[in-house]
């Protein structure tokens, strides 16, 4: 990554929805290096209240989660005027044709397969901001 990309991540709020201890780690600690602002929820619920305190210009979420489901919370978000063009990209350890599919319909920008590289997670948000 060069500086530059690098750069543009500075200040970056990013929301991390996960009910992967390990995979909400990792992310917040990736992106904390990169400069981003990184905040966390354990599922679509814990999540909302989140996204409209910290207003986060990007949003990953996990596909798998207990309560609301990835495409339950992206669907929400995206029917939200305030939030409707936040970047959401979806996360599964799924790599599938219908998964992704599914994850355009609800309205979400980009799918990552877990375990992602530090590379694929700053390469997806690249995409959306720039």
């Amino acid at each position: 990554m060069s500086s530059n990309a690098s750069r543009s991540l500075n200040g970056l709020k990013i929301l991390v929805i996960d009910d992967s201890k390990t995979i909400r780690r990792t992310a917040e600690t990736l992106l904390s290096k990169e400069g981003c602002q990184v905040f966390t929820a354990i599922d679509g619920f814990d999540a909302l209240s989140k996204i409209a305190d910290h207003q986060p210009d990007l949003i990953f979420v996990d596909i798998m989660m207990p309560r609301l489901d990835g495409y339950e919370t992206c669907s929400l978000i995206k029917h939200n005027k305030t939030f409707k063009k936040t970047p959401v990209i979806m996360l599964s350890s799924k790599d599938g044709l219908f998964d992704r599919a599914r994850g355009r319909i609800v309205g979400s920008e980009q799918y990552l397969t877990k375990p992602f590289t530090k590379d694929e997670l700053l390469g997806a948000i690249s995409n959306q901001i720039n």
